[in-house]
């Protein structure tokens, strides 16, 4: 697994009360701004999404009430690769390392393919395949749809 992170995902409590502060408050540049996320460009090949946390637990597969690391159920951490085979790839490499699988890869919503793992402390990663998400030369972030 090669050593970057594309996208910090923040489980928000209230997305229109975030929407506001980062991008009306701070004048952050939206990548995507749609109903049910924000991608904001965070800096050089790095993307911060707002998700309302319920969905991120969702995304995940946390049920239940939230336990004793309830902050990490609200942020995960991703690393996007080449291509599905990569994502599986990447999740072994992570589980023989010592990482718990949360979410083998699979199909995702957005059109993509991604699973989760959790390392040693319980952090979230997710790996995931987005063929519409390109990262220019300069750093900027592309997010676009995915055509089957």
């Amino acid at each position: 697994m090669q050593q970057r992170i594309i996208l910090i995902t923040l489980g928000v409590s209230d997305l229109a009360a975030s929407r506001r502060f980062y991008i009306d408050g701070l004048g952050w540049e939206p990548v995507l701004d749609i109903d049910e996320i924000v991608f904001l460009q965070a800096g050089h090949g790095l993307v911060l999404g707002l998700w309302p946390a319920d969905e991120l637990r969702k995304d995940v597969g946390v049920d239940g009430p939230q336990g004793p690391h309830a902050a990490m159920d609200r942020m995960s951490l991703a690393h996007n690769v080449d291509s599905e085979a990569e994502v599986d790839a990447a999740l072994a490499e992570a589980e023989a390392a010592g990482a718990t699988i949360l979410k083998p890869g699979q199909r995702a919503d957005f059109g993509g393919y991604h699973g989760y793992f959790a390392d040693p402390d319980g952090f979230r990663w997710e790996i995931a395949y987005n063929p519409g998400l390109t990262i220019a030369a300069d750093g900027k972030v592309r997010i676009g749809p995915v055509v089957p």
